[in-house]
């Protein structure tokens, strides 16, 4: 999900099940823009999915760890009064000054010492690419992985080509297994 639509989940666009995959249905997004260019005078927007329809919405399975932390995370700290699942402490959007001074906090502690100064996951954004990144590797159809991640299959080849270009070897055996399928006996 992309930062402005984690913004904007909210309890009833989660389908968390007590086990196995879950679902959640992204409707709209709250992108954090500030108050100069927002007619209500905000530091963020209301508004549909980006490169959609505003009525737009998309579906996102969500894997068993991840159903498993929003419903603690539900049953610890509840909806905001909105729904959203996310809020700061008065309530309102968590803004990405907080989710950034947070993220830079969980990399000092999760990467080993070295690599702390680096690019490596500099940014939650990050997140994004590496989920994406995990689902071309795990060689999930590239078809799929763009819906999920809610662009085009031409942009996947444009930001993802060199991990999508790194399965030839995958692909050819593939290939010899559908290829040894058509020539199996009785098959015309």
């Amino acid at each position: 999900m992309r930062p402005s639509e984690v913004a904007a989940l909210a309890k009833n666009d989660c389908k968390l099940p007590s086990a196995g995959w879950g679902e959640l249905i992204l409707r709209r997004s709250r992108p954090e823009v500030g108050a100069a260019w927002t007619d209500g005078g905000t530091p963020y927007d209301e508004r549909g999915l980006k490169r959609r329809a505003r009525k737009a919405s998309r579906s996102v399975p969500v894997p068993p760890a991840l159903v498993q932390l929003l419903r603690r995370h539900l049953d610890r700290e509840g909806a905001a009064a909105d729904g959203r699942l996310f809020r700061a402490v008065e309530g309102g959007r968590v803004g990405s000054n907080e989710y950034t001074r947070v993220w830079d906090e969980a990399r000092e502690k999760a990467l080993p010492a070295a690599d702390v100064d680096t690019p490596l996951a500099g940014v939650p954004y990050s997140l994004r690419h590496a989920g994406v990144s995990l689902w071309i590797k795990a060689g999930v159809d590239p078809v799929e992985v763009a819906r999920r991640a809610g662009h085009s299959v031409a942009v996947l080849w444009k930001f993802y080509a060199k991990i999508l270009r790194g399965q030839q070897q995958v692909s050819n055996q593939l290939i010899d297994q559908a290829l040894a399928e058509d020539d199996a006996p009785g098959r015309a």
